[in-house]
This record gives structure tokens, C-alpha cells and sequence, in this order.
């Protein structure tokens, strides 16, 4: 659900053509796993059960490989090559950019 709104209201405020809601929604997700995997590791908060039930179950709800995947394929099957490449860029470079973000700001709060 939450995706759902997060993406929609992304994509309805960006014009609707180049699906950045879902960029979006990802790279979210990543800060905040980002976050999640710094404070557990660092203070040993989570459970096995609670790391599983944010980590896979909220963020890998909230997050979607699945329709980044498609959408990428869209993009290149309308033709749109470089805007394909493009877009799986964004996604990996600003995902992995977005899990480091989170590690570190959380590192800076709880060490």
C-alpha cells in the first residue's frame, strides 16, 4: 500500500512520463535499509524475526524489482534505449548510493 501511494503521488506530481515513482520508491527503500542494517548491526537491536519482518517483509513490499524490471523493458521495446539504460543507471548507482547514505547517517547517530 504504501508503495502504491509513495509511487503514485511521485508520478502523478512528476507528469506522469518517465516512470519516476518507481525510482523513487527504490532508492527510498534503500536509505532506509540502509539505516536498518547499520543500527542492526551496530547496536544488535533487531531480532532475527524483526529483521526479517522490516527488511523482508516492509521493504521488500515497498521496494519493487519487479516493475522496475518491466518498465525498463517498456522503455526499451517503445524504443527508447538510452532512456532505458538510463534508467537501470539511476537505479543501481542511486540505490547503492542511497544504501551508503543510510549506513553512514546512522553510523553518525548511533556509534
Amino acid at each position: 500500500m504504501s508503495r502504491y501511494l509513495v509511487s503514485g503521488w511521485v508520478q502523478a506530481a512528476s507528469g506522469g512520463g518517465w516512470p519516476l515513482g518507481t525510482l523513487v520508491v527504490n532508492v527510498l527503500g534503500c536509505f532506509v535499509i540502509g539505516i536498518l542494517s547499520q543500527v542492526a548491526e551496530t547496536t544488535g537491536i533487531f531480532t532475527p524475526a524483526t529483521r526479517a519482518l522490516f527488511f523482508t517483509g516492509f521493504l521488500g513490499g515497498f521496494t519493487t524489482f519487479s516493475t522496475f524490471s518491466s518498465e525498463a523493458y517498456n522503455l526499451a521495446a517503445d524504443g527508447a534505449a538510452l532512456s532505458a539504460t538510463l534508467y537501470v543507471a539511476l537505479h543501481i548507482v542511486l540505490g547503492l548510493a542511497a544504501v551508503w547514505l543510510g549506513r553512514t547517517a546512522a553510523w553518525l547517530i548511533v556509534r
